[in-house]
């Protein structure tokens, strides 16, 4: 008789199915917790057990999407939620970082569809020309202090995170872009707020420039700002 043929193979085989099982079950039972925990909260508009969420967001991401669709929430408002999400828990460590360590990420979808500026290899380089919101915001992001890059895409943001090493980052954006940038900064150790663009698509979109102030202006005493 041989070793796959003994009751210690089956007794293993066994074991490993019902941790199996128990492990599949487990993972179910949570996805339907947070998607429940975020169905309520962005129903009554406050956060529960935020510190749950999070991780248990980032661990079951499609599972819990697919709760939540059950529950009659699409996508945008679960990535919208967790955006809200993310910017909560990371106002007091943003806050406490000094301006000079901070930086700005715009997309250039957000210029003039007669821009003049040419891409750089540091993104594009406003002449503050006029004929778009950008430039005259972005030049009150750096009377501030804040670097500001406008970038085409992520590889850029990545380059110049790799160069100039901030340790906080606000990201503008469409949607799905600000939830990938969030979750970049987690990975590589920044922490990053993120504003939702007011108008999406690829060229002549709008930013929240209020959100963006708002956000820019988290941990700086009123004399500082211009």
């Amino acid at each position: 008789m041989t070793f796959f043929d003994s009751g210690i193979w089956v007794q293993l085989m066994t074991i490993i199915g019902e941790i199996t099982f128990f492990l599949i079950l487990g993972m179910l039972l949570a996805a339907v917790a947070l998607a429940i925990i975020a169905a309520a909260s962005i129903t009554n508009g406050k956060f529960y057990l935020p510190r749950i969420l999070i991780p248990g967001m980032v661990l079951l991401e499609g599972l819990v999407k697919a709760f939540c669709k059950l529950l009659g929430l699409d996508d945008k408002d679960l990535v919208t939620f967790f955006i809200t999400l993310r910017n909560t828990m990371n106002t007091k460590a943003f806050s406490e970082t000094p301006v000079e360590q901070r930086a700005v990420f715009l997309p250039q979808c957000l210029r003039s569809a007669q821009c003049p500026a040419h891409l750089t290899p540091e993104g594009l380089k406003c002449r503050n020309c006029g004929r778009c919101s950008v430039g005259e915001n972005a030049a009150w992001l750096e009377r501030i202090g804040y670097r500001v890059f406008i970038v085409p895409g992520s590889t850029f943001i990545k380059r110049m995170v790799k160069k100039y090493r901030p340790r906080a980052i606000i990201g503008v954006g469409c949607l799905m872009e600000v939830k990938d940038g969030i979750d970049m900064g987690d990975r590589i150790g920044l922490t990053a707020i993120g504003v939702v663009n007011l108008k999406d698509g690829c060229v002549e979109t709008v930013a929240d420039w209020t959100g963006v102030r708002d956000a820019a202006l988290l941990g700086i005493e009123p004399p500082q700002v211009p």
